[in-house]
């Protein structure tokens, strides 16, 4: 069971992402229909570690076997989308992976053509909305050491 629940018009998730940097792109995905952009991942199952979580979603999205290798951010993220306001606790993970997964252009993953992933230039990130905003710049320079980040929209 993911952990989430709804009290009204107010949503609350627990969602793992992963950061895959190769060949100075990042993948990123997004909805069909959507505008932004977003880090690949997917919501905690309860009882799961955060960490065990971006592992099974690459996998079951991709087929891509990650290892996690540090976690340069923690953000609570507050957004309006889709008619409701979410409260998001995301653990963003930098990966490794033992083999490339580059490829060019977009292409679609295991689970049908709901997503889009597309490797994008990581000095190209400002010419597209990604989100959360601060991934935009940050990804250009993971830092050291984890970072808590607030995002208020």
């Amino acid at each position: 069971m993911d952990v989430k629940f709804q009290t009204g018009s107010k949503r609350f998730n627990y969602r793992a992402a992963g950061i895959l940097i190769e060949q100075d792109h990042v993948l990123l995905h997004k909805q069909v229909d959507d505008t932004h952009w977003a880090l690949p991942g997917g919501r905690v199952e309860l009882g799961e570690q955060a960490g065990d979580t971006i592992v099974r979603e690459m996998n079951e999205e991709l087929g891509y076997e990650v290892d996690v290798a540090s976690t340069p951010w923690i953000a609570e993220n507050f957004f309006h989308y889709d008619g409701h306001d979410y409260h998001e606790l995301g653990f963003y993970f930098y990966l490794i992976s033992g083999r490339s997964h580059f490829q060019e252009g977009p292409f679609q993953g295991l689970e049908g053509e709901r997503l889009i992933y597309q490797w994008i230039p990581i000095t190209e990130l400002n010419e597209l909305i990604v989100q959360p905003e601060f991934l935009t710049a940050g990804l250009g320079r993971l830092p050291e050491h984890t970072e808590h980040v607030v995002i208020e929209n």
